[in-house]
């Protein structure tokens, strides 16, 4: 295998890594009984110990692929078991390089753990001489002799292609990298065997000393970190593969300064339809109100919306994420471009008075598509909504009201008098109507004849959203949920970067259904949330 095909790999295995819970994962999920659904018996990375506490991220698989794969053979339709067994051999063959042979070299000694991590922004912390980010790949051996073997062998091959090889004796560890005499922090292969557990895959023998360093100074590795301990105490247990982030160092891989963020942790876990990923992101923050209860306002949203979010307290909700920089920065553009089309400016006009429940979705039609807003009237709802109207007439919109059937409907309107002497055009901006407790919103009256119209056959009575959240926790403040297969040429037709993302992340959203996000609020300073991706 070529040096550069071997740092590409190690430097994108973090990527690989979700790959293999989307890819690999959605293969064995769909009537699996078996035990892979219950989680690894093991909870951690091993190999965390080799992780410095200051690194921006790690990513674990705590099972053997192979067990993945075997399952999914089980699993398959007959007429089925060829083509995925060739799809698998693919995904292993892109982690090892033309070179390597899975089957042939690591199959026969690779135990329960794949962990892979970024381990500084810089080797050699020398800004002069440009920046080289470290990588460390942790393989979990089962056999040491013959991972001894494998890579007496790949030294030997090296060897053989004219590569002058070092042999270094660190601190009871043998090292073996290729020499670059130009370097003074040569930026290369290096290999380690530790122990008779793992096997060390680096770019820079400098990041194979620092694994080993990591793992005799306690106090500077993650698994140690309190933080890191703190983050996975909060995600359950039946997870199958982890990932840590230290937030601002990893924003700075990217030229990014999010100082205030602290660090997250994934859990990811198998399920019967999907995959589960659950959050914990250490900050600050007060302790979230939870509730139990089916939100109400979902009786108002048809089922046929493919975005939805619904929750409780809307202004307390904003008034967290407009808090978070990183947040804040990817939403307020969004918040300001659904304004535009109701002249609003919605955190302030809305947002701030909408502390009940709520619901917001997007609903689909022949041109275009409109969205509905959902609110929980509360002592302050009725002069608000008020307030609209008078916002509406400064702005040269007109309130009235129309009959649909039993039910008056506002209508905010723009007269158009541009041909005055034939006719009066009126465009409706937005229209508003209460039912029950509740005030609907929809920026069309086809959106509202939608929502009248629809009777029983809204999210709050459909059974494939309650399939789409069975997998998540009960205790929580909402949900957003997006029918992939339907929302897909809606977001992409407002959404254009959404594209870029499918290309470069083409077999996730090949298998993607739908997604389901929710947040289990803030507790002892750990925000938790959890992600339900339902796969084909």
């Amino acid at each position: 295998m070529k040096f550069r095909s071997f740092l590409n790999a190690v430097a994108a295995i973090a990527v690989v890594l979700l790959l293999v819970a989307t890819i690999g994962f959605s293969w064995i999920f769909a009537q699996s009984p078996f035990s892979l659904l219950k989680g690894s018996p093991k909870s951690t990375p091993t190999a965390a110990m080799f992780v410095s506490r200051q690194a921006p991220l790690m990513a674990s698989l705590l099972v053997n692929p192979d067990r993945l794969e075997s399952l999914r053979q089980v699993v398959a339709k007959p007429s089925d078991r060829a083509a995925t067994r060739q799809e698998f051999e693919r995904f292993e063959q892109g982690i090892l390089g033309a070179e390597l042979d899975y089957q042939r070299d690591v199959k026969p000694w690779l135990g329960d753990e794949i962990t892979a991590a970024i381990t500084s922004l810089d080797v050699d912390r020398d800004d002069e001489n440009g920046k080289e980010a470290g990588y460390l790949l942790a393989l979990a051996t089962k056999d040491t002799e013959r991972s001894r073997e494998f890579l007496q062998l790949f030294w030997q091959k090296r060897a053989i292609a004219g590569a002058d090889l070092a042999f270094e004796d660190y601190k009871g560890t043998k090292i073996i990298y290729g020499k670059v005499e130009t370097e003074s922090v040569p930026m290369t292969i290096a290999t380690a065997v530790v122990g008779r557990q793992f096997v060390l895959f680096a770019n820079s023998p400098k990041v194979l000393r620092n694994a080993i360093n990591n793992v005799q100074a306690v106090e500077l590795n993650l698994e140690n970190s309190s933080e890191y301990q703190q983050a996975i105490a909060e995600l359950d247990h039946g997870r199958v593969g982890v990932m840590f982030a230290n937030l601002p160092q990893l924003a700075a891989l990217n030229g990014q300064d999010i100082k205030e963020a602290g660090s997250a942790a994934i859990a990811l876990a198998l399920d019967r339809k999907g995959l589960v990923a659950e959050t914990a992101l250490i900050r600050s923050g007060t302790e979230s109100h939870l509730s139990k209860q089916a939100i109400d306002a979902l009786k108002y949203i048809p089922a046929i919306a493919p975005v939805s979010a619904a929750g409780v307290n809307l202004d307390q909700l904003w008034s967290g994420l407009s808090s978070e920089q990183v947040v804040s920065k990817w939403i307020d553009s969004s918040i300001a471009s659904l304004g535009k089309r109701w002249n609003l400016n919605l955190p302030q006009d809305i947002f701030s008075w909408v502390k009940g429940e709520y619901a917001l979705a997007l609903i689909p039609n022949a041109k275009s598509s409109d969205w509905v807003f959902v609110a929980e009237k509360t002592a302050d709802a009725d002069s608000a909504i008020a307030h609209l109207d008078d916002l509406g007439k400064a702005q040269g919109i007109t309130a009235g009201t129309l009959q649909v059937g039993d039910q008056p409907v506002s209508v905010w309107t723009r007269l158009d008098s541009t041909n005055a002497a034939k006719k009066i055009d009126a465009e409706v901006v937005g229209v508003h109507t209460t039912i029950g407790n509740y005030e609907v919103f929809a920026t069309s009256m086809n959106a509202m004849n939608t929502i009248l119209n629809a009777k029983k056959n809204v999210l709050a009575n459909s059974k494939t959203f309650d399939q789409e959240i069975a997998a998540l926790q009960k205790e929580n403040t909402g949900y957003l949920y997006v029918d992939w297969e339907t929302a897909q040429p809606i977001l992409e037709q407002q959404l254009p970067i959404l594209k870029v993302a499918e290309l470069a992340a083409a077999p996730i959203f090949e298998h993607l259904r739908s997604l389901t996000i929710s947040n289990y609020g803030n507790r002892s300073g750990v925000q938790r949330g959890g992600v339900f991706i339902r796969l084909s």
